[in-house]
């Protein structure tokens, strides 16, 4: 029986408060923020759910006829979830791990599946920035790349469950794939969805917020109402339940980017100028939950919203 988005937040509050979930966003992003991380694995229904230590939030399923595992985190967390799951499934290996995008925290992990997964799936784009990194050199060490690629659906059946990828348009990236577990009805965003904070915006990958926004509405409509999304990262405030929710949370999330782009807006007609505009740093009105901005940067949303404004 289906466990409800409520029903399912009380019980695993508890299993999971001890879990790091919403880690900043890069590797280094960690060093010196107190002890190492606890790995926590947590359902949400039908044998789906997610798995939390550091990185980008990890989605799992595990069936009597397969394990499938969405995104990586790093190769150390990447293997503390590899353990837990072969302990869950009673040693039998991965059957696809998916990608949801390039970003080294969702898929730095990969290379630790090596022997392990039978496919390795992501959008042909995710595939491309992951052997060449957008402004960057390419990668110097081992990776565990994909070897199925797709440009607009992907699905397979796996054991009882249905899994199902799709590409709804450039957003945080030009590769962001909504994965779904269609029977569970649990669906894992990436990046696509920040809970409350402030979002990573790679332009240099193709990312535009304009488009990010119709691609979360795109995204809520081919789902339903009781929906279990889970999401790439969350504010750390929201406490160990914030990487999932429903759509109420992607609405606030969309709801934000346009205002974000509204303000720089209204600050560029206002005649200020780039450096003034990218200095603020206290909260977006209306949005303090997500906190203040932080530095500027090429993927911080200000400078990118700054961006898009001046360049349509």
């Amino acid at each position: 029986m289906s466990v409800s988005r409520r029903d399912f937040l009380v019980t695993s509050a508890a299993a999971a408060a001890v879990g790091i979930i919403g880690r900043p966003h890069f590797a280094n992003a960690w060093q010196g923020q107190g002890p190492p991380p606890t790995p926590v694995f947590t359902p949400i229904r039908r044998n789906a759910g997610y798995f939390s230590m550091r990185g980008g939030t990890i989605g799992w399923l595990v069936n009597p006829g397969a394990v499938v595992v969405v995104d990586s985190q790093f190769p150390a967390e990447a293997t503390a979830c590899l353990t837990g799951l072969k302990e869950r499934a009673g040693g039998r290996g991965v059957d696809f791990l998916i990608n949801t995008h390039h970003h080294v925290d969702h898929t730095g992990g990969n290379i630790s599946f090596k022997g392990s997964t039978k496919k390795v799936v992501a959008h042909a784009k995710a595939d491309e920035h992951m052997r060449q990194p957008p402004g960057q050199q390419p990668p110097t060490t081992e990776q565990l790349y994909p070897d199925t690629t797709f440009t607009e659906t992907w699905s397979a059946d796996v054991g009882d469950e249905k899994v199902s990828a799709k590409y709804y348009g450039r957003a945080h990236t030009s590769g962001d794939a909504v994965i779904t577990f269609e029977r569970a009805n649990v669906v894992h965003m990436g990046d696509l969805m920040f809970n409350q904070r402030h979002p990573v915006v790679d332009r240099s990958a193709g990312a535009t917020i304009r488009n990010w926004m119709k691609v979360l509405d795109n995204a809520m409509k081919n789902h339903a109402n009781d929906t279990v999304y889970i999401f790439g990262h969350a504010n750390t405030s929201l406490g160990p339940t914030g990487v999932v929710g429903g759509s109420a949370e992607i609405t606030r999330f969309r709801e934000y980017l346009g205002a974000v782009l509204a303000f720089v807006e209204a600050q560029h007609k206002a005649g200020k100028t780039r450096d003034e505009i990218l200095v603020m740093r206290d909260p977006l009105p209306g949005f303090e939950n997500f906190g203040r901005f932080g530095q500027a940067n090429p993927r911080d949303v200000l400078t990118c919203a700054y961006e898009e404004v001046t360049s349509s």
